[in-house]
């Protein structure tokens, strides 16, 4: 018979289970970019850590939802000229058009909670790529599968 602690256990278990150091870091090729998916919450978004090398930019991008960014090292400059250093924080709301660049002389490393989709912009505000909860996964069960190493459930549903 299961008891209200058990389910309780059971429930807090499946959002402590893993370490983020056992999740890979998967690398964008060309771009100087890589990110660690964290968790992903059914189709409203998704948990990574960024990672980015000095001088590289993150290109013009939209958010449909809320963005809430952590800088844990390193630092990064907004379109706007704003310099966010390691422990600084960035909300940024559905709707918004940004690009950023990390800088200094380390790797940047930010947590980034996405909520809804990332559309990456070209010429005339064409949508060129989109990041979504599903996508992200897809990569990450993707590169598990070309690597062999083992996909862990990271969606948490909705």
């Amino acid at each position: 018979m299961t008891t209200a602690l058990d389910a309780l256990r059971d429930a807090l278990l499946a959002h402590h289970d893993r370490h983020a150091d056992a999740l890979p870091w998967i690398a964008s090729p060309g771009t100087g970019r890589a990110s660690k998916l964290l968790r992903v919450f059914g189709e409203r978004g998704f948990a990574e850590l960024i990672r980015m090398a000095p001088g590289t930019a993150m290109p013009l991008h939209r958010h449909t939802g809320e963005v809430h960014a952590w800088n844990v090292v390193g630092e990064r400059m907004l379109h706007t000229g704003e310099h966010i250093t390691a422990g600084g924080y960035v909300h940024e709301p559905p709707g918004t058009i940004d690009w950023w660049k990390a800088i200094g002389g380390v790797p940047l490393v930010a947590l980034v909670v996405v909520i809804g989709t990332v559309e990456f912009l070209g010429p005339g505000d064409t949508v060129t790529a989109r990041a979504t909860a599903a996508t992200r996964l897809a990569d990450y069960v993707r590169h598990c599968r070309d690597t062999g190493c083992p996909a862990l459930e990271l969606d948490v549903g909705s």
